[in-house]
Formats: C-alpha cells, sequence, structure tokens
C-alpha cells in the first residue's frame, strides 16, 4: 500500500483481483453444479471457463512478476498423489 496517499499499488491490486476471481469461479461452480435447468447450467459452465481464463491470466500476469511464486511440485510427491486418488476409485 501505498503509504503517502492511502492508495493500493500493483501488487495489491493484482492480488485482490486473483481473490475475487476465486470467489466468482467459486460461486458460478455452485450456481452450475445446483441449476435443475440444463440451458441455464450450460451457460453458467459457459461462464465459469470464461471466469477460469481470467483467472489463469491473472495469476500468469502476478507470476511473471515474480508476486506469486509457486513452488513446482516434486515429481515423486506428484506420483504419490496420483497411485493414491487413482487407487481410491
Amino acid at each position: 500500500m501505498n503509504q503517502m496517499n492511502g492508495s493500493l499499488g500493483d501488487k495489491e491490486l493484482l492480488t485482490d483481483f486473483i481473490s475475487n476471481q476465486k470467489y466468482v469461479t467459486s460461486s458460478y461452480n455452485t450456481f452450475a453444479s445446483e441449476c435443475v435447468n440444463e440451458q441455464l447450467r450450460n451457460e453458467f459452465l459457459s461462464i465459469l471457463s470464461d471466469e477460469h481464463q481470467i483467472q489463469s491470466e491473472l495469476f500468469q500476469e502476478a507470476s511473471s512478476r515474480g508476486w506469486y511464486p509457486v513452488k513446482p511440485a516434486d515429481t515423486n510427491m506428484v506420483t504419490e498423489a496420483r497411485q493414491k486418488f487413482t487407487s481410491a476409485f
């Protein structure tokens, strides 16, 4: 936050945008899964896809600026998780 005028900087704004997109996608997911009208559900799913794309673009922007660091997953941990969840079904 810029202490001089109380405004948010680019990093804070982008972080807030990402948080809001997570909320929006969660809401559309709920709407789609609880919708009984197939045509309306398909519209929600289409919007959900668009919102996920926006979230991805925001994440990529933050990541490219070094503001959203993500540690690469350990290959062994990925293999273990895959085996755990595929064997459950």
